[in-house]
């Protein structure tokens, strides 16, 4: 409790009356409460005394001790032990004093009337336990009453609301009401701490002692204030919104009287801090379920689109890389001329977007799981062959180092999959490192072939290593369309191996990644 913040709810100045002006407490009088509860006891015993005095000529005794034992039960209906107990023991005494001989004396001249004051005591103290006991039950039972109604109540208007706001503005509305105080609901903000969501009854605004209570409470998850171990002398009690497993809030409750905070009430309280922090919850994760399920949506939306565009764009893209390629190719056209230079430009910017449409159809085949992994034994070095073969003119002449160890065995893959993950592959080393060689390596390791692609360019940031994979993510100044290494991803994972990227030490980036053996014992069987 030695990080726990002290909390005086003190007067605001300026802004009109603070939280305990507004809920000040008046006292009710200058007698205590049990004095009185005690002496309608011994008025009780008084009375029964008179009746008594008026039946004393004409009844026996017997029945002068049922008049005790009426007071006795009238007094026990109120629920009080320890007046009911002072009304059976000064029965007792009355009709022993007036009315047992000798009278006005605590002398017993007959020994068996020893016996009837036993009794009487007995069965007086009997009717106590029972009365106080049907009395307990019957108040237990209009409680649990009550509070099943307010918690009904609370739960139908919990369930009519949509939004944060309106949860919490319904939640505080009725904790003000049933506790006759002031309500605040705290959240925590886009920044960290504690902000104030919704007030009834008090200040829209906390001071610096009050929000560090509450945040206090937010973190460790435990109650606050009166009636707490943790500051009990403060006067408003900090109760966590639990959700499912962690706090998710705090509702700060101060009411008019303190003794609404003790007991059943304060069971109440806890009942409707739980409503709460369950409420919060399921409205958080219903937005989490209309986000996903919208952002799912958009995404089916746009594979889509890109699937059909990226059909209509190959019939055009084909008609023009043919007719680059025809004109190219005619006796009459110079070697050197601006017409070839702008025919090559065309051929070039042509294949680079043929290969952006068919990285589109990829990405969506593969989504829509319309692909499925056809494996066959590959030597991997042809793979890589045929790879660099087709970024022939892409690539420009840039030194290429393979390193694949000529006793590796075949893998088991798709090659026309496998090949697109290394066509990928080295055009991105080549557009983010436009100098120094791309070095291509592969080894055995385990039940799995491990593959790289390495450069030596500007390298990667430490949050873009994972986010390099993410569909349409393309780094600063990155000429790329973000879909490559996506598609990289997929085909990895969908051979069960996996795909992740390093910095070089010295400057530079290698991805890599693993292609499994069905089994392991085929690594140096082959």
């Amino acid at each position: 409790m030695s990080n726990l913040p002290a909390v005086e709810v003190a007067p605001r100045h300026g802004g009109g009356a603070s939280m305990n002006k507004l809920l000040e407490v008046r006292p009710g009088g200058i007698v205590p409460p049990f004095l009185i509860e005690y002496g309608i006891a011994t008025m009780a015993v008084g009375i029964c005394t008179a009746v008594c005095f008026a039946m004393f000529p004409f009844f026996e005794l017997t029945n002068l001790v049922m008049v005790y034992l009426l007071g006795v039960l009238a007094v026990a209906a109120r629920g009080r032990r320890g007046p009911a107990v002072a009304a059976s023991v000064l029965s007792v005494l009355g009709f022993d004093f007036f009315f047992v001989p000798p009278r006005f004396t605590l002398t017993v001249a007959d020994v068996q009337y020893v016996w009837t004051f036993l009794v009487m005591f007995v069965v007086a103290m009997l009717i106590n336990h029972l009365t106080i006991r049907l009395r307990s039950e019957a108040e237990a039972a209009r409680v649990g009453q009550r509070r099943t109604a307010l918690m009904h109540a609370f739960t139908q208007q919990l369930a009519g609301a949509r939004g944060t706001d309106q949860v919490l503005k319904i939640a505080v509305d009725h904790v003000a009401k049933v506790f006759q105080g002031a309500a605040v609901a705290l959240l925590p903000g886009a920044t960290g701490p504690l902000d104030v969501n919704a007030v009834s009854g008090g200040p829209a605004e906390l001071g610096d002692k009050e929000r560090g209570v509450a945040q206090w409470v937010y973190e460790r998850g435990q109650p606050a204030g009166a009636g707490t171990p943790s500051l009990p002398t403060g006067d408003a009690l900090y109760v966590p919104l639990l959700g499912d497993k962690v706090a998710v809030g705090v509702l700060m409750v101060l009411p008019r009287t303190p003794a609404l905070l003790l007991g059943d009430q304060r069971h109440l309280l806890d009942s409707f801090a739980h409503q709460i922090g369950l409420a919060l919850e399921v409205d958080r994760l219903g937005e989490s379920a209309r986000k996903a399920e919208m952002e799912a949506e958009t995404e089916r939306l746009r594979s889509g689109l890109l699937s059909s565009v990226s059909h209509d764009f190959r019939t055009p893209l084909a008609a023009i890389l043919g007719s680059a390629g025809a004109l190219l190719e005619r006796e009459g056209l110079r070697s050197d001329g601006p017409v070839r230079e702008l025919l090559e430009n065309i051929q070039a910017e042509s294949e680079r977007l043929s290969r952006l449409v068919q990285n589109l159809l990829e990405a969506t085949r593969l989504e829509s799981g319309a692909v499925r992994i056809q494996k066959e034994l590959y030597p991997l070095e042809e793979v890589v062959g045929s790879a660099l073969e087709r970024l022939e003119k892409a690539l420009g002449g840039r030194e290429v180092l393979v390193d694949i160890p000529e006793d590796l065995p075949p893998v088991p893959m798709d090659g026309t999959m496998v090949e697109q993950v290394f066509v990928n592959l080295l055009e991105n080393a080549a557009r983010h490192a436009p100098s120094g060689p791309i070095e291509v390596s592969a080894k055995a390791e385990g039940g799995a072939v491990l593959i790289a692609v390495a450069d030596r360019g500007p390298g990667l940031k430490e949050e873009d290593r994972e986010r390099v994979f993410e569909k349409f993510y393309r780094g600063k100044a990155s000429p790329g369309a973000g879909l490559g290494l996506a598609i990289c991803r997929a085909v990895v994972n969908a051979h069960g191996g996996r795909i992740w990227a390093e910095s070089r030490t010295g400057g530079g980036a290698a991805f890599r990644f693993t292609l499994p053996w069905p089994d392991p014992t085929q690594v140096g069987a082959q």
